[in-house]
């Protein structure tokens, strides 16, 4: 099997499970209660942010209902229909029907096993040399996780550069430490330190999988742990195969 065909193969494969999965999650929550604005109002945003505007405001007395959350943003349902997203800090200040204060918490497990977005940096050893990588990744559902990773290669007789794509698949989200196994595909360049015999930098397709693990630790943070084997495919009759450790901390939102 050619280069080209390996690297088609393998992204005909995370196809397949993204369009498989994808659909399977619902992100409303089977419980969407009602609660009353007890402030003078709140302000209702276009998207789970402070960057987005505020288009309406919900006065005090109306009872909105709550669709959904995301990291400390919640989307709520006025009785007028319109649709929008509170902060967390603004949902405080609501009752429920009878009266009572709502706890809404500070971020917590439930808010880790529903993020979206990630992104981290982490260092480790990439076949005896030293790496340091960054990656942002976004959560398809809460099992499949696409990512995208930049690796700086830092050896003794020569340096190297890699870009990856990656899918992550969790099969216990909802766990505190939460493991997972990962496949890819991606470019890695390699340029030796030689100066006494001309050598030519080196572009090779490669290919790996994985298994690592995320520890939630508090508010927006985790600690990232990841085993990769690589196979680098390169232009000559033998492909290698590299082993990467490495450990690092990421945050979600």
């Amino acid at each position: 099997m050619n280069n080209n065909r390996y690297i088609q193969w393998g992204l005909m494969v995370l196809m397949l499970i993204f369009s498989s999965s994808a659909a399977a999650w619902n992100p409303f929550e089977k419980y969407q209660p009602l609660v009353v604005v007890s402030d003078p109002y709140i302000e209702l945003r276009t998207g789970p942010g402070k960057g987005y505007p505020i288009f309406y405001v919900a006065a005090q007395g109306d009872e909105v209902q709550i669709l959904k959350s995301k990291t400390d943003w919640y989307k709520v349902r006025t009785p007028r229909d319109k649709e929008g997203w509170v902060h967390r800090n603004e949902m405080r200040h609501t009752l429920d029907l009878n009266g009572d204060p709502i706890d809404f918490g500070e971020l917590g497990l439930g808010d880790f096993s529903k993020r979206r977005w990630e992104m981290g940096f982490n260092g480790g050893d990439f076949g005896g040399a030293n790496s340091l990588s960054g990656y942002i990744g976004y959560a398809l559902t809460p099992n499949i996780t696409l990512q995208v990773e930049g690796t700086q290669i830092l050896g003794e007789f020569s340096d190297g550069v890699m870009a990856s794509a990656n899918i992550l698949m969790y099969p216990f989200p909802k766990w505190r430490l939460s493991p997972y196994f990962t496949i890819g595909t991606g470019i890695i360049t390699t340029k030796p330190h030689t100066t006494i015999v001309a050598a030519e930098d080196r572009e090779d397709e490669i290919a790996h999988a994985g298994v690592g693990a995320n520890l939630y630790l508090n508010d927006r943070f985790m600690l990232r742990m990841e085993y990769k084997r690589h196979t680098v495919l390169t232009s000559r009759d033998d492909n290698e195969e590299i082993d990467q450790w490495k450990a690092g901390f990421s945050i979600f939102f």
